[in-house]
């Protein structure tokens, strides 16, 4: 059984085509890890006029990305990309989870 989870994050002002280049280049080892954790889809969306990053992914139930925060990649990731975006002291991305309040299937 999969569930769907959004969450928001916010880049930087003028940093949309620096986090585009660098997700397009995401590093193998990352995307392996949100494989086996579990993520079979993930999206993210930009809003211009607010700098707003959406994210929406397909987990396995009970599984997240949110999940692999103490994974040395994860945190590797953080550092790489926490001049482009806001974040937490230790560099997680600063992210509010979404309600789901209707889905069409």
């Amino acid at each position: 059984m999969e569930q769907r989870l959004a969450f928001k994050m916010k880049l930087k002002v003028g940093q949309k085509e620096e986090y585009r280049k660098r997700h397009n280049a995401i590093w193998l080892e990352l995307k392996l890890l949100l494989k086996q954790a579990g993520v079979s889809e993930y999206s993210i969306f930009f809003d211009e006029e607010t700098n707003t990053l959406f994210a929406f992914q397909k987990v396995k139930w009970g599984a997240s990305s949110q999940d692999l925060s103490e994974n040395i990649v994860v945190k590797k990731w953080w550092d790489f990309m926490a001049d482009i975006m806001e974040v937490n002291p230790n560099n997680s991305p600063i992210s509010k989870t979404l309600e789901e309040v209707f889905y069409l299937e």
